[in-house]
């Protein structure tokens, strides 16, 4: 079982060598992977945990704002799943506040390196500290008075350009995901609990399973063929809903060949493709009728 750590503080007191993989890792795509990797390798090879330590909220949401993106890619708990999957000890997740933006750079290592830790591996282009101005050639001189081994992994790429989150948001928004997957290693999903909604699919003959996304990103508003918990397949209506005056972007989903009650549940949503945009009806009849044909479409294109 994944260790779960809050503080610096709690990582100090872990037993054992440590080897830490230091970043963001938003979307924990392939580039971010093998940081983690580089961290998992050490512990295997020469004994201890390996750990990540990451950042909630996203840093840039704290120091420009203005520049930080409106959606990420996972929630902590998301992140935490793909990262426990490549076979790491224990996640830390530091609480990222302007009190915490303020900490010099090299401050922050010391902090790290309180513990027994034999390994830090980062991303080449990795920034930290007060006003981004601790690197890898900081981290390279404090590893000889500090004793742990650096490990700086180069940046992956994929069709020739370098993966980034930034990139895989884009991806998304353009509805691409076939890109998405190649840059993640694996199908991007959505998650949320079902929320308990007006009911009208139910009256409409197509019931629905309804998520809010928050602050996740989404691919373009309308109508989409997904797959749920990766077992399920099915329908999503992705937006504002206009004909019944929503007042929320919502998602919901319908799932095929499936009964039961889901209220509460937490369901993994992947989009898979594009049906159409989504668009107002000037009846109900007119949507249902709509959305049998969805129904019928979305079914024959998956055999």
């Amino acid at each position: 079982m994944l260790i779960r750590l809050n503080s610096l503080d709690e990582l100090a007191i872990e037993k054992g060598p440590l080897h830490l993989a230091l970043g963001v890792f938003d979307g924990v795509h392939l580039g971010h992977q093998a940081v983690i990797e580089r961290a998992v390798r050490a512990a295997r090879e020469d004994g201890g945990k390996a750990f990540v330590v990451t950042f909630s909220p996203h840093p840039i949401r704290v120091i420009a704002p203005a520049k930080a993106p409106s959606s990420l890619l996972a929630t902590v708990d998301e992140k935490a799943a793909v990262i426990e999957a490549l076979g790491v000890d224990g996640v830390v997740v530091i609480r990222f506040d302007q009190e915490f933006a303020k900490i010099e750079a090299e401050q922050f290592v010391r902090r790290i390196c309180i513990g027994d830790v034999r390994t830090i591996a980062v991303g080449e282009d990795w920034r930290f500290g007060r006003e981004r101005a601790g690197g890898v050639d900081l981290l390279r001189r404090m590893s000889v008075d500090l004793g742990f081994k650096l490990e700086v992994v180069e940046a992956v790429k994929c069709d020739g350009e370098r993966i980034s989150s930034t990139r895989i948001r884009q991806a998304i928004r353009d509805g691409n995901f076939d890109a998405v997957e190649r840059m993640l290693g694996r199908p991007y999903e959505v998650s949320g609990i079902v929320i308990e909604g007006r009911k009208l699919g139910r009256e409409l003959g197509f019931p629905t399973a309804n998520l809010r996304l928050g602050d996740l990103q989404a691919p373009q508003n309308g109508v989409w063929l997904v797959k749920i918990n990766g077992e399920y397949d099915g329908i999503a209506n992705l937006g504002m809903r206009p004909t019944v005056a929503g007042d929320e972007r919502l998602l919901e989903v319908h799932l095929f060949n499936f009964t039961g009650d889901l209220y509460g549940k937490s369901l993994s949503v992947g989009f898979i493709r594009f049906i159409r945009e989504e668009r107002t009806f000037s009846s109900l009849e007119k949507l249902r009728d709509q959305i049998g044909q969805d129904v019928q479409n979305a079914s024959q294109s998956i055999g």
